[in-house]
Formats: C-alpha cells, sequence, structure tokens
C-alpha cells in the first residue's frame, strides 16, 4: 500500500497545495496521504532488537548507588531504553524495564501508581518487598508481582547488593492518559499480614471459601523460583519439547487460570542442553533475562550471544530462533495479554 497518493493530473501542484493548506487551518487531513502508514499490511515498528550485558550494565548501577540514595531516587534505576526509541523510557512499543538497585541498610518507600509492575530478581541475599501489607523474601530467579494500585515498597537487610529487573505496562496506561502516583501517609506501609499468607492461601491450587473478590490481577503475588524451576524440569522430563520454545510455561493467575495481570504475560522456559530450536514470530513485544546457562538467540538479523543475568528484548514480528550451549533457563515477559484481550494477537510458528 503506497504511503502517498498520486494526485490526478487534472489538478496541478498549485490546486492540491491550495487544498492542503485549506484543510490544515481547518483541522482536517487526507486519509490518503498516510494510509498506508496508519494501516499497514504488517507491522511497521520504530524499537529494533536490543540486547544489554548484565556485565556491562551493573557495574554503572553499581556507580549509581555511590552517587545518588534511593530515598533520593525515589527508586534507583537503570532504564533499558530500545535503541529505536531513545527518550521514550520503553524497551518495547507498550512496555518498559529497568535494573534496580537497593544497597544493604536502604529502604525505597512506599507508593502506588496506575501502572502495573512486576519484579523478577538477579541477586538477593536479605532484599524483601511488600505489597498491600505483605512482606516477602526476595531469592534469585523469583517472579514478583506489584498491581495496578497496590502499596509497595522495598528493603534490604543483607549485607551485599541486591538487583532486579523491573517490568512495567507505563507505555500502555500513558497511551490513556490515565497515570496516577500517590505516596503512603507513612515511610513503609506497615506490615498486616504474615510471610506467606498469600503463597498459602492461593498457591496450591486451592482458593480460600469465602474468596469471591473479583480481581483483575493475580492475588499470589509472589511466585518461587525453587517452585517454578521444579515445575519445569518436571514437563521437560515428561516431553515433548516444542521445536521453537523448549518447554515453555506461563505464569498464571490461580483464581482465573489466567494471565497474571491483565497488561503482562510472564513466561519462564527451559532450553536442553543443544538445543536449537526453529524461528518463530509473534506481534507481541517480548523482554528476556536469562536465568540460567548460556546460549543464543537470533532475532530478525541479529544473533545475541546470552548468559546469565543478560537481558534482550524482541519487538513485535520480528523472527527468533534460539540456541543453547549449555542447559538454559530463560524468564521473559510481554504484551501478550491485552493484545490477545483486544484480539489482535498473531503468531507464525513455526517458520518454515
Amino acid at each position: 500500500m503506497n504511503t502517498t497518493a498520486t494526485h490526478p493530473q487534472s489538478r496541478s501542484g498549485q490546486e492540491w497545495q491550495e487544498f492542503y493548506e485549506r484543510l490544515s487551518r481547518s483541522g482536517t487531513a487526507p486519509l490518503w496521504e498516510v494510509l498506508g502508514q496508519i494501516v499497514p499490511s504488517q507491522p511497521l515498528r520504530a524499537c529494533v532488537p536490543a540486547f544489554w550485558s548484565y556485565d556491562e550494565v551493573r557495574p554503572m548501577l553499581m556507580e549509581a548507588g555511590r552517587m545518588i540514595t534511593a530515598k533520593e531516587a525515589e527508586r534507583r534505576v537503570l532504564i533499558l531504553e530500545n535503541p529505536g526509541a531513545r527518550g521514550q523510557s520503553r524497551i518495547t512499543q507498550s512496555l518498559y524495564a529497568g535494573l534496580q538497585l537497593v544497597l544493604p541498610g536502604e529502604e525505597a518507600a512506599t507508593h502506588r501508581h496506575t501502572a502495573s509492575a512486576l519484579r523478577f530478581v538477579i541477586e538477593s541475599e536479605g532484599g524483601y518487598t511488600a505489597v498491600d501489607g505483605e512482606r516477602t523474601t526476595m531469592h534469585p530467579g523469583d517472579f514478583i508481582l506489584t498491581p495496578s494500585w497496590s502499596w509497595h515498597d522495598h528493603g534490604n537487610s543483607g549485607a551485599k547488593p541486591v538487583i532486579w529487573l523491573d517490568g512495567l505496562d507505563i507505555p500502555i496506561v500513558n497511551f490513556f492518559d490515565a497515570g496516577f502516583f500517590e505516596h503512603h501517609a507513612q515511610d513503609l506501609q506497615p506490615v498486616t499480614r504474615p510471610q506467606g499468607d498469600a503463597l498459602a492461601r492461593y498457591g496450591a491450587n486451592m482458593l480460600p471459601l469465602d474468596d469471591e473478590q473479583q480481581r483483575p490481577a493475580t492475588p499470589l503475588f509472589t511466585y518461587p523460583y525453587a517452585r517454578s524451576r521444579e515445575a519445569l524440569e518436571r514437563v521437560f522430563r515428561s516431553g515433548p519439547v516444542d521445536v521453537c520454545h523448549g518447554v515453555k510455561m506461563q505464569f498464571t493467575n490461580p483464581a482465573t487460570g489466567s494471565y497474571t495481570m491483565p497488561t503482562i504475560g510472564a513466561f519462564l522456559q527451559m532450553l536442553p542442553r543443544g538445543f536449537d530450536g526453529l524461528p518463530y514470530r509473534s506481534t507481541e513485544g517480548a523482554i528476556y533475562c536469562v536465568v540460567e546457562g548460556r546460549g543464543q538467540s537470533r532475532v530478525g538479523e541479529e544473533t545475541f550471544l546470552w548468559k546469565e543475568h543478560d537481558v534482550f528484548a524482541i519487538p513485535s514480528w520480528y523472527a527468533v530462533s534460539h540456541q543453547a550451549e549449555s542447559e538454559a533457563v530463560l524468564f521473559s515477559f510481554s504484551d501478550r495479554p491485552v493484545q490477545k484481550m483486544l484480539g489482535i494477537w498473531r503468531e507464525q510458528a513455526p517458520m518454515l
């Protein structure tokens, strides 16, 4: 589809210019000049495949820790900006990501916001997050949620830095001009429920009998890596292995069986040693963090060589294939839930 219309020969260039000037003054514009851009034959992507080496970014994050406190920064984070969208605080067209640091003895004050958030823990020996009155200890590989408008704070009672990957739907919320933010009346919210309460109530394929609340997000805000890793291993042993994804599982809302949040889905997958996946693509924008192992992923024309803690982004409709040098585990999150809810998600698998 052409992005610029061909003007009929019966009208002069001057006539068209004068006509367009009158359209502009009236607050209108000709659809035929932009139709191919706003209704494309396939996705027109501003964001590009991108890769962040943890070994390169971590020293700069630690340098930020020496230059600004968690209190001064509100949240001490290095945003992972997509090279195709610099200055827009996004890693894909619809999602934000960053690496957050909490140093020993620090606390990040309680606040809440419209945007839904996830935390994927990379380093922690004493870190914690509190969500709506319940505190949970953070361990490497844990997947933790702070759903929209939930009070949350973080801290580090250990002797080493705590670092995690943040993922938020900020671009989606801001697209609708629907963002709000609020500080708690206290620096840290009161702890009103014992640690593990949500896991006990919702983490065993059972629900409290009187729980009839209608929630858009999961009531289970923490998914320990030990449990998730064991589930992957069991599924891998029972087979089969998908030709594109290896063994890939979706984190779910135990109350509905659906995604953990309305706008962001999260996944964990295992690639057996020597795995050579077939190409796959979909319209979701996805962010990957390497949990274990080494390997590479070919995204479009780019090849990313990865190891533990590295992060890479796969924008909409780029073909991706994964190869594992050793047994590997990848965490990922994407905008698949909101695309499926709107009926616009599409995939092509495998691409033969």
